[in-house]
């Protein structure tokens, strides 16, 4: 089997396994956009939950998220998860940057003066990674996680959803859970973050949810986690920075955006990066995930992978995470396909 490496952030890595082949992809019904609410009567099906502890002191200082930085991605020949002890070390292989090509270009109108100004701002259509200045609600919406697992602190990317509690965060399942092992701790939200500064605060988790297979063995095809946020003295996390809407058994190949805050070198994770392109199956026929061609690095797990995007508003469908890549090919990034386990998933979490 060929390993593959997951993008949780941290600074202490070490082997773990490979999965078999996953199933294949559900047919399309079409994407589901608002939030699941008591109309759909299907019960709520293999979703494992987990209330989150909460200290009396914050526990993220700018110091311990100034540290929780990782050293880099093991290139070994197995899977990697958040156990020690291995530590690589400087100089090993890390992706290299490129950047896009735009396919905008200017038209001979009356107004051409103004939309050959705007084409000019207009962020590239196909980019393996590019630093997103285009504004927008993604700004917003997409933010850094930070969290404690067996004692180490990690970052992760996520998104605000749109849902019924105004309070659901959508990241990979190993920024909440270390697959079959322990559940994440002292687990918060920034959105908006930008270079150290918190301009929407931060917001704490109150309930953690995770799919069934991936608590049990850390199945790469549910590694999507769900976190209902605590409030901001009476305001709810959407009503803060609004909220990208969710998609389920959507068509597959859909030009798509993929942010994250890529923390590993030559990124810092202060900053919103991008990639974008047309996504295409494991050619690993290892999962059923979507595989975009991307070098953002670790620090980038579970950040939103937004279909239909306008890059003028910074809205689309959020249809999957950044998850892992395989070690015999960092360049591409791959992602789970959200079916109805997903909206499983986001039924429990919208109504906690």
């Amino acid at each position: 089997m060929t390993p593959s490496l997951p993008l949780l952030a941290v600074t202490l890595l070490a082997a773990g396994l490979v999965r078999g082949p996953g199933p294949a992809v559900p047919p399309s019904q079409g994407p589901v956009t608002g939030p699941v609410t008591g109309s759909v009567q299907d019960p709520v099906a293999d979703v494992v939950e987990h209330v989150a502890d909460h200290t009396a002191e914050p526990y993220w200082t700018p110091q311990r998220m100034a540290r929780a930085v990782p050293i880099g991605l093991l290139a070994g020949l197995q899977k990697i998860t958040a156990l020690p002890p291995p530590v690589l070390a400087p100089g090993s292989a890390r992706p290299a940057v490129r950047t896009g090509t735009s396919e905008t270009g200017t038209t001979g109108t009356t107004a051409g003066a103004t939309r050959t100004r705007q084409a000019a701002v207009m962020p590239p259509v196909t980019t393996s990674g590019t630093h997103w200045a285009a504004g927008g609600s993604v700004t917003r919406t997409t933010g850094r996680v930070f969290l404690t697992m067996n004692g180490v602190d990690f970052v992760c990317s996520a998104s605000a959803v749109r849902s019924a509690n105004r309070d659901v965060v959508v990241t990979a399942g190993h920024c909440v859970k270390d697959g079959s092992g322990v559940w994440a701790e002292n687990w918060t939200f920034v959105p908006g973050y930008d270079q150290g500064r918190q301009p929407y605060g931060a917001f704490p988790a109150r309930r953690m949810f995770v799919a069934g297979p991936w608590s049990r063995s850390g199945n790469d095809d549910y590694d999507v986690g769900m976190v209902a946020v605590d409030d901001q003295d009476g305001r709810h996390l959407t009503d803060v920075v609004g909220g990208q809407p969710l998609g389920f058994d959507t068509p597959q190949g859909r030009r798509t955006y993929g942010f994250g805050f890529p923390a590993d070198p030559p990124y810092d994770g202060e900053r919103l990066l991008y990639c974008a392109g047309v996504p295409h199956g494991d050619p690993q026929g290892q999962t059923r995930d979507q595989g975009l061609r991307c070098d953002l690095t670790a620090g980038a797990s579970g950040g939103p992978w937004l279909s239909g995007f306008d890059p003028g508003s910074g809205r689309g469908t959020l249809t999957s995470v950044s998850s892992f890549k395989y070690s015999n090919d960092q360049r591409t990034m791959y992602g789970p396909y959200f079916g109805s386990a997903v909206r499983d998933l986001f039924r429990g979490a919208e109504q906690a």
